[in-house]
This record gives C-alpha cells, sequence and structure tokens, in this order.
C-alpha cells in the first residue's frame, strides 16, 4: 500500500497551491448561500442578534455543528469573526487539495500525474457541477466547504479498507452538513460493493430496497401544500424536466467518460482508477433514477428536498481529479510548456468568470478593508449605526438587482430582515413547515418597487418592522439617515392617525 502521508516538501506545494486556488477563487464572506450560514455562526456568539425571523436560517443552524464549531474557534482564537471565517476558507481548500493528493496517490505512481490531478482541481473551484447549482468550492465559508474534504478523506480510507476510519469521517461529515453525507455514504457503500465485487449479488428486489434506504436516511416528508409549492417553483433546479441541455449533457456525458477513464485505467493498471470510475457510474445511476422519479408531475414533489443529483458535487470533483492526472500521465507529462497551455487559459477563464459573478464588487473582500459596493456600504452603516433589535425590510429579490452581487443583509448588516425571496425561500425548500409564514411575508412585500409611506407604515403595523433599505431616489416622508449613490436607509415612522 502506497504511503499516504505527505512529506514537508508535499505540504509546501499543497498549500503553495491552496493560496493559488484561493486567490484565483475570489473571496466574498458575505454572499450567495452565507446568508443563511454566517447569521447562524453570529446568533451563536451573539444570541441577543436576529430577534425576528431567525428561523429562516436557525433552521439549517440546528441541523448541524458547523455554526458551534465555527463560533467555538471565534471565542478560542479571541479574534474578529470576519478573520477567523477567513482561516477557515483557506484551511478547507487545503484540507480539499490535501484529501485529492491522497486520492490521486492511489490511482498514479508518477508525481507529475499526482500533482496535476491536484492542480485541475485547484483551478477548478469555481465548476458547477451540471445543474445543481453546487460549486467544487464557494468563494464563502459554507458546511460543504468542510464537509467535502471529509467525504473525500471518506473515500480514500475506504480504497484502503479502513472502514472504521472511514466510518469516522463519515460521521464527522454528517454532523457538519447530513444531506452531503448522504451521498458520500451512498458512494463508499457502492465503492465497497464494487471493491468485494458484490454489487452484482443484489439480485432481489428486496436487497435493492434495502440498499436504498440505508443510503438515504431522510425525515418523513410532510405533503406538498399550496404554499411550498410556491416555493418549489423558486428552485427549478430540483427537477430534471426544468434543466437546460447543456446542463442535461453535463449530467449524461459523465457516464460515457466515466466508462472509458474505467477501461484505461484497467488496460494501464492505474491504481484505484478504475475502482472509483466504476462505483462513481453506480453512484450516479442510482441518483439518476430517484431525480426521474422525483420529476414525475405531481407524485413526489414532496422529496423534492432530497436534491438527489446532489451527488454530481463529489462525482465532478473526483472525475476531474482522475481527468487531471490522466492528463499529467499521458498528455502534459514533464513538460512545462503543455502544463502552461493548459493552466494559463484555463485560470484566465475563472477569473472572467469570477468578475462576471460579482461585477461590481472587489476580486478579494477583506474583513478589514472597505468595500466599494454601495449595497455593502448600507449594510455596514447599518451594522454600526443601528440598535441590535432593529427590524429590516428591503426589496425581496434585492439580492438578485444588478450591482447587489447577491451580497446578503442579514450576513453583513446582522440585523432581523423580513422573508425574502431569494434566500430564504431557499432554507424554506428544506423545511417545509416555513412555507406559510414565508408566503405570507412574501404577499406582505408584492409591489414593493410600488410602495409609497403607507404602505410601509402597514408593513411596521403587522410585523414590527422599523426599517427600511430603498434603491435611490427612495420615497417621500421617511427620514433617512444614511444614502449613497444607489441605496437609501430609512426610518419609518408610526402611521399617522
Amino acid at each position: 500500500m502506497k504511503p499516504l502521508h505527505p512529506h514537508i516538501k508535499n505540504f509546501g506545494v499543497l498549500a503553495g497551491l491552496s493560496l493559488g486556488a484561493f486567490f484565483l477563487d475570489g473571496y466574498h464572506p458575505g454572499v450567495e448561500d452565507a446568508e443563511i450560514y454566517l447569521p447562524g455562526i453570529l446568533k451563536r456568539l451573539h444570541p441577543a442578534l436576529f430577534p425576528y425571523n431567525s428561523e429562516f436560517f436557525q433552521s439549517h443552524a440546528h441541523m448541524t455543528l458547523f455554526p458551534d464549531l465555527i463560533a467555538g474557534s471565534v471565542r478560542a482564537l479571541h479574534l474578529p469573526v470576519g478573520i477567523v471565517v477567513l482561516g477557515w476558507q483557506f484551511l478547507c481548500i487545503f484540507l480539499l487539495l490535501l484529501a485529492c493528493w491522497r486520492i490521486a496517490r492511489l490511482c498514479f505512481d508518477e508525481e507529475h500525474a499526482v500533482w496535476c490531478g491536484v492542480a485541475l482541481i485547484a483551478s477548478l473551484l469555481r465548476m458547477s457541477a451540471a445543474g445543481t447549482s453546487l460549486y467544487i468550492m464557494d468563494e464563502y465559508l459554507t458546511p460543504r466547504s468542510l464537509s467535502t474534504p471529509l467525504a473525500l478523506l471518506a473515500v480514500t480510507d475506504a480504497i484502503q479498507g479502513n472502514y472504521a476510519r472511514a466510518g469516522i469521517c463519515l460521521a464527522v461529515t454528517c454532523a457538519v452538513h447530513p444531506l452531503m453525507a448522504v451521498f458520500a455514504g451512498t458512494f463508499v457503500l457502492f465503492l465497497v460493493l464494487v471493491q468485494r465485487q458484490e454489487l452484482v449479488s443484489l439480485r432481489e428486489p428486496e436487497a435493492v430496497f434495502v440498499t436504498a434506504a440505508s443510503a438515504i436516511a431522510v425525515p418523513l416528508f410532510p405533503r406538498v401544500t399550496t404554499a411550498y409549492r410556491e416555493v418549489l417553483e423558486t428552485r427549478s433546479y430540483f427537477f430534471l424536466t426544468n434543466w437546460a441541455w447543456y446542463e442535461w449533457l453535463g449530467l449524461l456525458a459523465p457516464f460515457a467518460l466515466l466508462a472509458w477513464m474505467a477501461w484505461l485505467g484497467k488496460r494501464k493498471s492505474l491504481g484505484a482508477t478504475t475502482l472509483i470510475c466504476q462505483a462513481l457510474i453506480v453512484f450516479e445511476a442510482f441518483f439518476f433514477v430517484i431525480a426521474l422519479a422525483i420529476s414525475m408531475p405531481g407524485r413526489f414533489d414532496n422529496f423534492a428536498e432530497l436534491q438527489p443529483m446532489r451527488c454530481l458535487h463529489l462525482l465532478y470533483i473526483l472525475m476531474f481529479l482522475l481527468g487531471g492526472g490522466l492528463l499529467g500521465k499521458f498528455v502534459l507529462q514533464r513538460r512545462v510548456w503543455r502544463w502552461a497551455l493548459l493552466f494559463v487559459p484555463l485560470c484566465g477563464a475563472m477569473v472572467l468568470a469570477q468578475r462576471a459573478t460579482f461585477p461590481a464588487s472587489d476580486y478579494m473582500e477583506w474583513p478589514w478593508k472597505a468595500s466599494n459596493n454601495p449595497w455593502v456600504q448600507a449594510f455596514e452603516w447599518v451594522r454600526a449605526n443601528t440598535p441590535e433589535k432593529a427590524y429590516f425590510a428591503m426589496d425581496p429579490n434585492a439580492m438578485q438587482i444588478p450591482g447587489e452581487d447577491e451580497h446578503g443583509f442579514r450576513a453583513i448588516a446582522q440585523r432581523s430582515l423580513l422573508g425574502d425571496g431569494v434566500k430564504d425561500s431557499g432554507a424554506v425548500s428544506m423545511f417545509p413547515n416555513l412555507a406559510e409564514e414565508w408566503r405570507e411575508q412574501m404577499r406582505a412585500q408584492r409591489g414593493w418597487k410600488k410602495f409609497q409611506l403607507t404602505d410601509f407604515q402597514k408593513l411596521k403595523t403587522r410585523y414590527g418592522v422599523d426599517w427600511i433599505v430603498l434603491e435611490q431616489p427612495g420615497v417621500a416622508g421617511l427620514a433617512c439617515p444614511y444614502g449613497n449613490w444607489r441605496v437609501r436607509v430609512c426610518a419609518i415612522s408610526s402611521e399617522a392617525n
């Protein structure tokens, strides 16, 4: 068995690749799903924060030890939250590449093949897994940032036959991200079955159902209500029938590519390559069938929150890792100019993709540096100049406004917010019991862009909202202590008698 403990030199190369990947991927700690996860950490550190509507992020936080882990490290290190989260982001990238290095070592003898596979993953952190809306690693810290390397470490241990250690890794993965642990555990199961050549023994239907039940441990799913159906309509990627042709290509092409790599691995005796590829084919096929069943109109909508095609996240990482190793072994070899011919354009494309996603923000949003984004400037003013119990409302689709760059209000302003239609709907899609409350708040904010003073006063009367964030030029009759060229922050006075 090959030694999988890196030497000091290997650690140095991994650290260098991690640093390069970090800067290539960019850093935006308060965007997209950080609106769900970062408030959970902040609430652990300061329980008085978010006295209203915290259920829209606490629903996730209560299912994982992730916010407790990050909050505990903040307390232990006595450092600002922003600095600690930044450190965790880099550490997670390093752990991801370390886990990839360990797997590549089980597949390739040549160092240049191993490092090519790892370097390809480092270059593709912004690669989206077909139609799942999941990147290999986000440019902000989430539970998936930590669960991904843990899942890969479990894969390494399973290949080596160290099932006890693989089980420990899966248990920790489950504590960090229960849903992604389902996919990791299922893949490890198929990996072991393929490795022992026992997959063909599952002839009886009962055995198939046992395998499925053991692979997908889910709670009882409630009946789909009208309110929850509205939420599902905001997450069209839950259903394969809504995927675009190129997303279907990203789903189906791996079957052919993995079959070819499995054949090549067997022909060239490439360690665990064939084993991994064969297990991945079964793994994807298993969840593909489940996804097709869920996509049948009206039949299994209540299982949509499983998002079975999230299996592609793990599959893409392993597929590109092995593909990079094959490129290094047979094509790039030790020719520097060949490496440059592949990685320079690839990294350039990733930079362009990052800038296209966050065009109005700094490439690296450092926690110690003032933002140039006017929305973030307004959110930071709110954090510094309004009471912790302040309750805000803003355009429920503000995160999708050009120039806002999907920055989360709660994550940055650290204040309560009336339900939004972008990220809160994502939380509701996973926790259907929140659907009625979310729909009620969405209806109360319908027609936001035409709201006048009386409409905001109704929000205050109904929900207690006392502050709002508006696009310029704002609304007459409101006192607005802060404004910049794009955004105003205004207080709502009591409704006139």
